[in-house]
């Protein structure tokens, strides 16, 4: 959201105080129009004299005039205000300069109204010339000079920029049209000055002409220092140099400074001197450089010191040492100077952190935790004069003797292995400098090496598998660090008494009590489960196929537990098996074991005693039926044995094939009524022949012949045709027997298919012919329809 525009607070000021002035005299009033003309408009140059007038037109029913305020704006920003009665306002621009440009209007208040008149676009074109001014127009190499650049008819914020002949030097933002600054000239000789500057906020209206140009004489600082090393360049260890740092005929206010590898080593004012005793280290450049204001001049010199005798050479051998091995320092120097001394001039000292150990440039002895420190030699060379006080040191040598290594313990990674999966064992020594060469030695492997170089680093090997329990046994190690000392080997004494091993499981066997593998009903089952192996404590757990979830699940130290059930149902009925565990978290499973459940002994004597009685009541309920039945099997024996004639119509005779072989092929008691006979005594037949028809003997064997309808014919109509039952004895001397008992059967009776149509059934040749029944119409056909 824009913010409001700058003008509207003193728009309201001024309302304000224009309401409180016509407070005592209230008026109707209208702001008819405003209006605001330039001239000249448009476009005008720099220096151009502007008139911006304001007229307002307001309608009121009063005789006195109205105030009005009167607000000139420029980019809505108020540049000039006035209250008067007057209706027109004049505001001039003496001269118009590049920043009086942009967008004007005339905004008027009559007590609470207001109104404003349209916008007007000025633009200024041009800037004005600046002016430059110096304070000096002489100076010397590296001095300031005071400097003014204005444009006295400007307003706004300037950007002012300043040139040595063709190079900036300098840039000043002012506030206001001037600007005050010192300019530094670098370069010796006759140079020009000028300036120019640019509108900060208003860069359209670009930059403004070259200033007056101003010249300026700069002259040279000779300040050039002379430097001179006495006795001369090239010098001996404990010779005494002397070097001179000076400036010749030098200009007010010169300093100089005698520097080597940027280290001051003396300063003072337009000369010094410096003297010392030189060694071998004070060889290099040194500077001698000469310093006034800005301005630096400099002269550069070599010395070469020549060493008296070279840095001392500390050696121990051997360079690294185990405790309770010797140890021995040596102290040398390699190079002198034969102009001043000689070998036996230079005299050697050993110290221990600092501490005098011995004089002399040798040292032995056994190396030992209080012998540890840092050693160093001191050489000293005992001529005359100046050579007598030069010291040198050595480097130094940190003497640290290494520990031997201990004998290693071999232990398992984790303290316990499982016996057929891999573990890990670790060979470590408790003492011992690093490095220490680890070293897993086995009749059935390979020798492996491993390097412990930091004491972070482990040697592990790792072991694919054992099957047995003392193979562990096997396995050794062995630990070095010192080359010239035989290795330290461990034994498995620890290993074996660290060392858990686990032995998995086997496949346990289940087995049950009764093991016949059918359990009544009632008695208890006992399901035990046994493994060969496996290191205790063993988790047994027993399942039932039925159920995913486990029966029971047992702890226990001993290689085999048992889970009784008490008093077996039907329920109990199924397969069963067991599962084994311990701390090798590797689970077998048994096989399964079949349970059957059978009847109890008492459940069998009851369903046994049941059954007999039910057979019983049977044949019971058999006699009584056929006690009931036999007057009535009596009557059907006459009814079969001896069958009237009856007249068959034609009705009765239409029998279709169907239904002709329908009845020759049902055996005796599966058609609607059975043809048998049965042993019937000489009175009961007497008595019955002589109701029916005159006496006939009753055969065992009787063989009944139906005709057979011939369907492809039509019916032959016998009017009183006679139909015989035809009784066809058996073998004659099976009938005699029976006669001769005096009883009758009938085995067997057969409808017999006759293929002829009109055939007559045959008498057999030992049958007497049968004399013809008397016609009993309605048992006649009651039999009839029966057959």
């Amino acid at each position: 959201m824009d913010s409001p525009p700058l003008y509207l607070p003193l728009l309201l000021l001024t309302s304000l105080l224009t309401l409180w002035q016509g407070a005592g005299a209230q008026s109707l009033f209208t702001i008819d129009s405003v209006t605001l003309k330039l001239d000249p408009s448009g476009e005008v140059t720099s220096g151009t004299l502007m008139d911006l007038n304001c007229e307002v037109s307001v309608s009121h029913d009063q005789s006195q005039p109205l105030t009005h305020s009167f607000n000139f704006l420029r980019d809505d920003v108020l540049v000039y205000s006035k209250n008067t009665t007057e209706p027109a306002v004049l505001h001039q621009l003496t001269p118009a300069r590049a920043a009086n440009s942009g967008t004007y209007k005339c905004q008027v208040i009559v007590q609470d109204k207001s109104k404003g008149s349209s916008t007007h676009r000025l633009s200024v074109t041009g800037l004005q010339t600046p002016v430059l001014q110096v304070t000096s127009e002489i100076l010397f190499e590296g001095d300031e000079v005071a400097a003014t650049c204005s444009a006295p008819d400007e307003s706004g914020s300037l950007l002012f920029h300043f040139y040595q002949d063709q190079e900036k030097i300098k840039q000043v933002r002012a506030s206001g049209n001037s600007v005050d600054t010192r300019l530094e000239l670098k370069h010796a000789g006759d140079t020009h000055l000028r300036c120019y500057f640019e509108i900060t906020m208003l860069p359209a209206a670009g930059r403004s002409n070259n200033s007056n140009t101003v010249k300026v004489m700069v002259k040279e600082l000779f300040i050039t220092p002379v430097m001179n090393i006495l006795p001369g360049k090239d010098v001996i260890e404990g010779d005494i140099v002397e070097i001179v740092c000076r400036v010749v005929n030098p200009p007010p206010n010169v300093a100089v400074f005698l520097t080597k590898d940027k280290r001051v080593l003396k300063t003072a004012s337009v000369s010094l001197s410096h003297s010392f005793r030189v060694l071998a280290e004070d060889s290099g450049e040194y500077v001698c450089k000469a310093d006034r204001g800005n301005v630096q001049k400099e002269a550069y010199e070599s010395i070469k010191v020549k060493e008296l005798f070279s840095k001392p050479v500390l050696v121990m051998k051997p360079r690294e040492v185990f405790e309770t091995e010797r140890f021995t320092l040596n102290c040398y120097t390699d190079r002198y100077s034969h102009e001043r001394i000689n070998i036996g001039n230079v005299k050697y000292s050993l110290y221990r952190n600092q501490v005098l150990l011995t004089s002399g440039g040798n040292y032995s002895a056994t190396a030992h935790p209080s012998l540890n420190g840092n050693y160093s030699c001191q050489a000293q060379a005992q001529g005359r004069g100046q050579t007598k006080n030069i010291f040198k040191n050595s480097t130094q040598i940190v003497l640290k003797a290494k520990v031997p290594v201990s004998v290693p313990l071999l232990s398992v990674v984790g303290g316990r292995l499982i016996l057929g999966k891999p573990f890990q064992l670790q060979c470590q020594s408790d003492n011992g400098s690093l490095p220490i060469t680890y070293t897993l030695l086995s009749p059935h492997r390979q020798a492996e090496f491993r390097v412990v170089r930091s004491p972070w680093d482990l040697a592990l090997f790792n072991i694919t598998s054992i099957h047995r329990s003392t193979d562990i046994h096997s396995f050794s190690c062995k630990a070095e660090n010192n080359p010239s000392q035989p290795h330290m080997e461990s034994s498995g004494e620890h290993l074996r008494r660290t060392a858990t091993i686990i032995e998995p499981v086997s496949r346990p066997l289940l087995t049950m009590t009764p093991n016949m593998g059918d359990v009544a009903e009632g008695e208890n089952l006992t399901l035990t489960c046994t493994v060969q192996r496996g290191t205790p404590p063993i988790t047994y757990t027993w399942y039932h196929t039925k159920s995913a979830l486990p029966l029971l699940s047992k702890t226990t130290n001993d290689m085999r537990s048992s889970h009784s059930v008490q008093g077996v149902s039907r329920e109990h009925g199924g397969g069963y098996y067991c599962v084994t565990n311990n701390p090798s978290n590797d689970s077998q499973r048994s096989a399964m074991v079949t349970v059957g459940v059978k009847l109890a002994g008492w459940k069998k004597g009851l369903i046994a005693a049941f059954c007999i009685l039910l057979t019983v009541s049977l044949i019971i309920i058999i006699i009584l039926v056929k006690k009931c039945l036999l007057p009535f099997r009596r009557e059907r024996t006459v009814e079969l044995s001896v069958k009237p004639a009856s007249t068959k119509t034609d009705e009765t005779l239409r029998l279709t094939h169907g239904e002709v072989n329908e009845a020759a092929n049902v055996t005796p008691g599966v058609m609607g009524r059975s043809v048998w006979s049965d042993h019937v005594s000489g009175s009961e037949s007497d008595d019955q022949t002589s109701e029916e028809t005159t006496e006939v003997p009753v055969p065992q064997y009787t063989e009944v012949h139906p005709q057979e309808v011939d369907l492809t014919r039509a019916p032959v109509k016998k009017g009183t045709d006679t139909v015989y039952s035809e009784v066809r004895n058996s073998n004659q001397g099976e009938s005699e027997s029976e006669q001769a008992d005096g009883q009758g059967s009938v085995e067997y009776a057969q409808l017999n298919h006759n293929d002829h149509e009109s055939e007559e059934p045959e008498h057999e040749p030992d049958q007497e012919p049968r004399p013809e029944p008397q016609p009993e119409p309605e048992q006649g056909s009651e039999q009839d329809g029966q057959l």
